[in-house]
């Protein structure tokens, strides 16, 4: 590898390793059940006053369409700083409350507070997920699932610190979530920007993030093994708590080997170069290729005719005066020819077999004018998309896979109550690391697929909603240990459908306003926790909870104190989520269905491409898909 090459990869992978530890501080809304009992007790909250302050914590983690539409409007460190900005005065503001500075705000305001709080994850999670995906797209699923992975590890993080740091208080967790995100993101906010993606398959990009799953797989079981030690032997109060601490912080700095690695083989190749690549020193004898006017493809005088016919038919100027166009033409007609343009194949789309050569000149001059909008697989705006039944099919599954299984996690302390468990540390932190598995294994499994067969990413929302069913009805049986079974296989399933369909919208709908269709879609998610969890599950527990008091049901909020035990507490809501899973399960394959087309097109052996022959390049457009 050249010299050239090493170096300008380094930025993309210090932006990929900086990412890492913004999606650690993405994490700072799972943290609302260690400080939510201080709130309770110091405001004098009553239960459905707290409840409802959870839904400020959901509503703002997950809606984040103003995240989305800014992205392209402003750089990555100005969507960063808009987020670790409303970190800092959210939860600053709780903290002046809890803390007893300042007098107790009403009611509304801690509400708005704790929605803003939680609303930076939505700033965080768009400029890093947006940013590195535009920088890997040919490893969209690989990355997704990594930094969706990571951020699901935030939990246990978060605990982490919270338990060997902070002393277990939830005044100091609240002045650490105001202040830490601010400092990481003001720290690794250049780093995080948008490179040139490479241009072909890069051999050694496929180790790179395998290193980085493997840290993420050892970190993840470390935290599992230092809960279950604290747990047991209860070393928090114990100096060796902090070892523990530096040992994580070493994790999660070990990505930033590859740009170091990286580095130091472009210093030991041509050190001259990588002082230019970082700006220290200008070749004054290099121009741009293009002036800072100039819109169209350049054609250099003994560039090939194919490529230029190429370069031309591709990238239409529609703004391009009829002289610039034929003169642009003529250009291209001087230019020797290594092979001659029948040899061209345009036959990307079944209704553009006949098109000939001349018409699409025609049309890159000017003469014919044509109007259309984007087939799936290009960019859309959101609105485009809204209209498009794929991205409601899409919607509908997603809202179907993660508004069942967040039912659940919302629930999980007193379905364990329910089931007469009394401690719930260990199944929280199981089903968080199994969250982890399944964002990190979904996209992995699925890119292999995608790039083998490609096959459409959604089969595996299909397969996973589908064991879902399962695990809803062995919860709904009640029998001893299905809790921890059940627990287990539906985080794993929850987090696949986190890391599947964010390369999903991307390929469908294209990476320029990736960042708003993005945060539409995870709408779905808040929207699953108030009508299952909020709604149907918690009237019917206190339904079942009434029953068994020998009350009648009452509606009204806070009178409804009176704890519920056994399977029938939410057996009925197990079997609702499962008919939901299973009609979400038959959306999936009616999308799956309609999608396989543009992925035969974008990954298929019949799918565009540029190959390779002796001594020249065969320019072939093959039959794809009918978009």
């Amino acid at each position: 590898m050249s010299a050239a090459n090493s170096a300008a990869k380094v930025a993309p992978w210090l932006g990929f390793a900086a990412a890492v530890w913004v999606q650690i501080a993405s994490g700072n809304a799972y943290n609302f059940p260690l400080y939510s009992h201080k709130m309770k007790g110091i405001l004098k909250y009553s239960q459905g006053q707290l409840n409802n302050l959870g839904v400020a914590n959901d509503v703002g983690e997950n809606v984040g369409l103003l995240a989305g539409f800014m992205c392209n409007k402003i750089p990555p460190w100005g969507i960063l700083i808009i987020g670790s900005a409303a970190s800092f005065f959210g939860y600053g503001l709780i903290w002046l409350v809890l803390s007893e500075r300042i007098s107790p705000l009403p009611y509304w305001v801690m509400w708005l507070a704790l929605c803003l709080a939680a609303n930076s994850a939505t700033w965080f999670n768009t400029a890093v997920l947006v940013t590195n995906m535009r920088n890997f797209p040919q490893s969209r699923g690989t990355v997704a699932g990594i930094l969706k992975g990571i951020a699901g590890l935030s939990a246990a993080v978060f605990t982490e610190i919270f338990t060997g740091f902070l002393s277990k208080s939830s005044k100091n967790l609240l002045l650490f979530l105001a202040v830490a995100p601010l400092v990481v993101c003001l720290l690794v906010m250049y780093f995080i920007r948008p490179c040139t993606p490479a241009s072909g398959e890069d051999t050694e990009e496929h180790g790179y993030f395998v290193f980085i799953q493997a840290i993420s797989i050892t970190l993840a079981l470390y935290l599992l093994s230092i809960s279950l030690t604290n747990y047991f032997l209860s070393l928090e109060r114990y100096p060796i708590s902090k070892l523990f601490l530096v040992v994580m912080l070493l994790f999660l700095l070990s990505p930033t080997l590859i740009p170091l690695k990286l580095t130091l083989r472009a210093l030991k190749e041509d050190s001259e170069y990588i002082r230019k690549f970082l700006g220290l020193q200008m070749d004054p004898c290099r121009e741009p290729l293009l002036g800072k006017e100039e819109k169209g493809p350049d054609l250099k005088p003994n560039a090939d005719k194919k490529t230029a016919e190429f370069l031309y038919i591709n990238n239409p100027v529609s703004n391009m005066s009829k002289d610039n166009s034929s003169e642009l033409q003529r250009r291209l007609e001087g230019l020797p020819s290594s092979r001659s343009s029948s040899s061209l194949k345009y036959t990307a789309f079944p209704e553009c077999e006949d098109m000939n050569l001349g018409l699409l000149l025609a049309e890159g001059e000017g003469a014919i004018r044509k109007k259309r909008r984007p087939r799936r697989g290009e960019d859309f705006k959101l609105l485009q998309a809204l209209v498009k039944a794929d991205f409601w099919l899409l919607f509908v599954v997603f809202f179907c896979g993660v508004g069942s299984g967040v039912t659940v996690l919302n629930n999980l302390a007193q379905i364990a109550l329910a089931e007469g468990y009394q401690d719930v540390t260990i199944l929280l932190t199981l089903i968080g690391i199994c969250n982890f598995i399944g964002r990190l294994g979904g996209g992995v499994i699925s890119e292999y697929y995608v790039r083998q067969k490609a096959f459409p990413r959604t089969v595996w929302m299909t397969a996973t909603q589908a064991l879902m069913i399962g695990a809803f009805l062995f919860f709904a049986s009640g029998l001893p240990g299905s809790i921890h079974i059940s627990s287990s296989l539906l985080g794993i399933c929850y987090g696949v459908q986190f890391s599947v369909m964010v390369p999903t919208a991307s390929e469908l709908f294209g990476l320029k306003h990736f960042g708003i269709i993005y945060n539409f879609l995870t709408i779905g998610n808040p929207l699953g926790a108030f009508l299952f969890s909020g709604l149907l599950a918690g009237y019917i527990y206190d339904k079942e909870a009434q029953r068994q008091a020998g009350h009648s049901y009452r509606t009204t909020m806070g009178d409804t104190n009176v704890d519920c035990l056994g399977p029938n507490c939410f057996r009925l809501t197990f079997l609702i989520m499962a008919g939901v899973c299973a009609f979400g399960v038959l959306m999936s394959i009616i999308l799956t269905i309609r999608i396989r087309p543009v992925y035969e097109t974008l990954y298929g052996r019949s799918s565009f491409c540029i190959q390779k022959t002796t001594g020249t390049e065969e320019l072939t457009l093959e039959k794809g898909a009918k978009a």
